[in-house]
């Protein structure tokens, strides 16, 4: 029996008396529409009663329906929360959907059966206004506390200049800074025992520690953590809301912009569900093109985390060796791209031009210098006995914590699971190519370290692969809808014309459907779930990125530890603001 139809069949024999419906959608996820007040039965039943289970919680979101004309198989909603279950040993996603009426709907909180749906219902409640019954804390998470209104509800303005000029006058001042001030009790946090007073530390959101604009509020007895709150949204932009107002084509700037550091990773991730969306398929060199230049910002990212964690942790040296080598790569980047760190190069259907003469000459002469590097840099940090010392049984999560909390990436393979979606779930050619997938045992900072540095080197023989085995042919798709469009065809006659015009001006117009990507970035599972409505721009656009649920497990590994050790765990993470606010 077909996995799909296994997964059907047990939850239509468990769950007689509630109605489940399948939708097909394009990405062939089995999808299917689930009563609300049976949710939370469902998820547990397919957590922890079948064989094979759905162990991680990888995404829970929203969609506002109230606007969607395109809803053939879609039950009557006027607004959907979705959840997207993954079963490691089953190798296979899940996606439940609950429909809900009214302006202001409810639904039972599932924060008791996977622990990161707590950050995620909060971001759903915080964007929709969509209530989670029996939540611990269900407050914003990514917008002000003092924000009115929900942006990713369609009513919601889109832009700035729909909202008029900002203005901050007194009253509106000091209720901004009461709301700033953190209050333990909100939390459940006691400021004193009958043996201990508590106190209470900022750390941020202003600090070189947190890597970007992130405050973490410390509850400490001395110098030992007691608890700690993340508080994340200062680095948020709406770039879900953005996907909503630019056409398919002019987004993928925007996604440069998620994981900064990642490059062309991200138009990846988002071009991967378009082109599913569209039926585009990709020819093999545009394929190795993408590949070559995504391991390029693999090492480029692990260079910047290497460097940056070394200073951390108290070595100085090591930062400023890895950037001036990840500035080597940024030169073959901007050799092939014309850009630097935002190259936005990849388009719909390929790339946006052909590797330019020279281009194999720069990659051999990195791929014949960096070994060497590598190995230097492995001699002068994790040899190092003082980056043991601040690393080595610091941080500590088991597997079953790790799935539990939503990690992927180095932070999963650090606990013994050898798992990479490149290998796991092959995309854009990723089958082609002999790597390894590197792992360790312990799940601390200097596991975490060890795995991404032995990256780097699987990087590199995938470049060194790409570099001997470039296939000739077309750098991008023939097909009518890639962007730009095939300027050649324009002559033919004056219906292509038109349609060139307007795919340039307007870009493409993607058939309705549903499609999920899910790539391996650099800092884990990165996916892109767009809903089209068969218009010029997509209907919904949901990031799930690696580094939002990476820094809701900080507080759980952080207890016990000191505030030193905080620092350790903060850069063993290897999270980016921007991935984490979107």
């Amino acid at each position: 029996m077909h996995d799909a139809d296994n997964i059907l069949q047990h939850l239509q024999q468990r769950f007689a008396a509630d109605p489940i419906t399948e939708q097909q959608t394009v990405d062939e996820i089995l999808t299917l529409w689930v009563p609300g007040e049976r949710i939370v039965p469902m998820l547990q039943y397919l957590k922890s009663s079948i064989s094979q289970p759905y162990a991680m919680l990888y995404d829970l979101c929203g969609v506002d329906e109230r606007n969607r004309t395109k809803k053939s198989g879609i039950p009557a909603a006027d607004f959907t929360v979705v959840y997207t279950l993954y079963s490691f040993a089953r190798n296979s996603f899940l996606r439940l959907k609950v429909a809900l009426k009214g302006e202001f709907p409810n639904i039972n909180s599932s924060h008791q059966v996977y622990a990161n749906a707590n950050w995620y219902e909060r971001e759903v409640y915080d964007m929709f206004g969509i209530v989670f019954n029996g939540h611990p804390h269900l407050q914003r998470i990514l917008m002000p506390l003092t924000w009115s209104g929900h942006p990713l509800r369609k009513e919601h303005p889109a832009r700035a200049t729909e909202m008029g000029p900002f203005k901050l006058w007194e009253e509106k001042e000091v209720r901004e800074q009461d709301a700033l001030e953190f209050k333990p009790e909100e939390w459940g946090m006691r400021r004193q025992t009958d043996d201990a007073d508590f106190m209470f530390l900022n750390i941020g959101p202003q600090h070189p520690g947190t890597h970007g604009v992130l405050r973490i509020i410390l509850q400490l007895d001395g110098e030992d953590i007691v608890d700690a709150v993340p508080e994340i949204g200062f680095h948020h932009r709406g770039a879900e809301k953005m996907g909503e107002r630019q056409s398919w084509h002019t987004y993928i700037p925007y996604t440069d912009r998620v994981d900064y550091l990642g490059g062309v990773m991200n138009n990846l991730a988002y071009l991967l569900s378009v082109e599913e969306l569209a039926g585009i398929k990709i020819t093999e060199r545009a394929k190795v093109i993408r590949v070559m230049l995504c391991e390029f910002f693999r090492i480029s990212s692990h260079l910047v985390w290497f460097g940056t964690f070394a200073q951390d942790v108290g070595q100085l040296s090591p930062v400023f060796y890895m950037f001036t080598d990840r500035e080597k790569i940024f030169d073959i980047i901007e050799a092939v791209c014309g850009g630097r760190m935002h190259p936005n190069w990849f388009r719909i259907g390929g790339v946006a031009q052909d590797l330019p003469k020279g281009w194999d000459k720069l990659v051999r002469e990195f791929v014949d210098y960096f070994p060497g590097k590598l190995k230097e840099y492995h001699n002068m940090v994790i040899r190092n006995s003082l980056f043991k010392a601040r690393t080595k049984g610091i941080g500590i999560y088991s597997l079953d914590e790790a799935i539990e909390w939503g990690i992927t990436g180095a932070g999963l393979r650090a606990c013994g699971l050898e798992w990479d979606f490149r290998k796991k779930r092959p995309y854009s050619g990723y089958e082609m190519f002999d790597f390894d997938i590197p792992t360790a045992q312990n799940g601390d900072c200097f596991d975490r370290a060890v795995v991404r540095v032995e990256e780097m080197r699987q990087s590199l023989r995938i470049i060194e692969q790409c570099l001997k085995n470039m296939p000739s042919g077309e750098y991008k798709s023939d097909h009518p809808l890639t962007t730009p469009p095939i300027k050649k065809h324009t002559m033919q006659d004056i219906e292509t014309l038109i349609t060139h015009f307007l795919n340039v001006s307007w870009g493409p117009v993607i058939p309705a459907g549903e499609a999920m990507s899910c790539i391996e970035a650099t800092k884990g599972a990165n996916s892109y779930y767009m809903i089209s409505d068969g218009n010029t721009s997509p209907y919904r656009a949901r990031i799930r990125t690696p580094s939002f649920p990476h820094m809701q497990m900080v507080p759980f590994i952080s207890k016990g530890y000191t505030v030193a050790d905080l620092l350790s765990i903060l850069g063993s993470v290897d999270y980016v603001l921007a991935d984490i606010d979107r």
